[in-house]
């Protein structure tokens, strides 16, 4: 399995990427394609599950990168027919990747037949119904929130499994995004908020369900549309797709952290470019925090779309100070305690011939610990640079995430014990600067900025108003924040 990279532990991790294929010859093929276009959506492990109707359900589970299990021939001809569904993870419950048994997609043997489950997000009273389950006789096999819904699947008295499929997420709380397939149907849910993404895709004969549309690019997929938010679309060979909503309609709240830095920026989210939407945050990034400077530069890859829409709102030149290390894949050396220290320099290098004597503005997406913060800005000083100003193409990220992003808790997070300032000096820089909440949702088209009273978005890390309480996490003394 990979090692993290060197300072991985300063970003926010997206939990899962899913990804399933109906109607298509070699259908896990076509999920392994579309499984490595979501790779950054998580790095840790992958699984896929097909189903022939000769030989019936066959499932891979691997850690690691698709390309390093699920590029291989061997391995793909124990995948056959033209069902499948697959997913890429990092852990948000469960072991941090200690196990394979948590490794999705999951499967489950009921009396009308099999069924297999891949989930994104995170279900926020996982214990309680674990407990609950485990009591009435259910049998654990994984540290997983998500095997939850194949054992409330197993004790419904539904008849057939998409019927079951929606008893069972009638009791979940949280966020979840599901691709699910039985031996005949391709499934896709959304939970009622849509906190997560998931689309619609077509190609040939077949359809397909992704987490983004950047994977049905890479197999030339046509983007048909979203699924909604609270819909469940059951796609099969005989009736086609079927769309109902079998929960109760609310008011959306997708994560607006997917358009800050999770999706990739040549995917498209509710009719709007990722990259579009970036540039723009740069853009109001600019209006809100000008500052005299001669260059602007990215802290690559994911603060390059706001850095340019910095840029060219502002009229100061953009320019690759720090170029990235593009083969950081796996660490090459043993990674010694003086490997450790050089942290940063294995992923990315400072262009000294660029800084040296200049006035450096550097846009990065996030600061979560500031670790990352303080290193970069050494390396720039090291190169000569006269001074440098942070500018942060999100809000301050004060408040864990559940559901479904790995986050540090709430303490380790330097925007929830510093103000503004006190993080500014703590990290040694001449200005630091985020964009306000108003300003992003401005960038993500909301003309005139977040409603208060009713949040477009879910943007709980920032606001810290959660849409669904977390109640496991209330359990163990997590404090909400105090109503003002």
């Amino acid at each position: 399995m990979p090692p993290a990279h060197p300072f991985d532990d300063d970003k926010l991790k997206e939990e899962c990427g899913i990804f399933g294929v109906i109607g298509l010859t070699d259908a896990a093929n076509f999920v392994a394609l579309g499984l490595h276009a979501l790779q950054h959506r998580g790095q840790e492990a992958g699984g896929i599950v097909s189903h022939d109707p000769e030989l019936g359900f066959n499932s891979v589970r691997r850690f690691g990168y698709v390309r390093d299990n699920f590029t291989r021939q061997s391995l793909m001809e124990t995948l056959p027919g033209p069902l499948a569904i697959g997913h890429v993870r990092y852990s948000t419950a469960g072991a941090k990747g200690a196990a394979i048994r948590d490794v999705q997609p999951f499967f489950g043997e009921f009396s009308m037949g099999g069924a297999a489950i891949a989930h994104n997000g995170n279900i926020t009273n996982a214990n309680a119904l674990r407990r609950e389950l485990i009591e009435r006789g259910s049998i654990f096999q994984s540290g997983s929130d998500s095997e939850c819904i194949i054992h409330l699947m197993a004790r419904s008295l539904q008849r057939n499994i998409p019927e079951r499929m929606e008893d069972a997420l009638r009791r979940v709380e949280g966020a979840f995004s599901v691709v699910a397939m039985t031996r005949s149907e391709l499934i896709g849910v959304r939970d009622p908020l849509g906190v997560r993404p998931l689309v619609l895709g077509q190609l040939g004969e077949g359809w397909v369900l992704s987490s983004e549309t950047c994977a049905l690019d890479i197999i030339g997929a046509t983007f048909v549309r979203e699924i909604e938010p609270g819909e469940m679309v059951v796609i099969s060979a005989r009736h086609g797709v079927e769309s109902h909503f079998p929960f109760r309609r609310q008011q959306p709240r997708f994560c607006i952290f997917e358009h800050v830095y999770f999706s990739r920026p040549d995917s498209i989210i509710g009719g709007r470019s990722v990259y579009e939407t970036r540039h723009q945050i740069g853009v109001e990034l600019a209006r809100e925090a000008p500052v005299e400077a001669d260059l602007v530069c990215p802290v690559p890859d994911s603060g390059t779309p706001a850095a340019i829409g910095y840029s060219h709102e502002s009229g100061i030149p953009y320019a690759m100070g720090i170029i990235r290390n593009q083969y950081m894949g796996r660490t090459f050396i043993e990674p010694t305690e003086q490997i450790r220290n050089m942290g940063v320099r294995l992923k990315l290098n400072v262009n000294r011939a660029l800084i040296k004597g200049k006035r450096v503005i550097l846009v990065d997406d996030s600061v979560v610990r500031g670790t990352t913060s303080r290193k970069i800005k050494e390396m720039i000083l090291d190169a000569g640079a006269r001074e440098v100003h942070f500018r942060i193409a999100s809000p301050p990220t004060a408040w864990p995430c559940f559901y479904g992003v790995d986050t540090p808790q709430r303490e380790k997070l330097l925007a929830a014990t510093m103000s503004e300032d006190e993080m500014r000096e703590h990290l040694a820089v001449d200005s630091l600067r985020f964009i306000s909440l108003d300003g992003l949702y401005r960038a993500v088209g909301e003309a005139g900025g977040r409603n208060a009273k009713c949040p477009q978005y879910c943007d709980a890390c920032f606001s810290g108003e959660y849409p669904v309480a977390p109640s496991d996490m209330i359990e163990k003394g997590f404090e909400l924040k105090a109503a003002e």
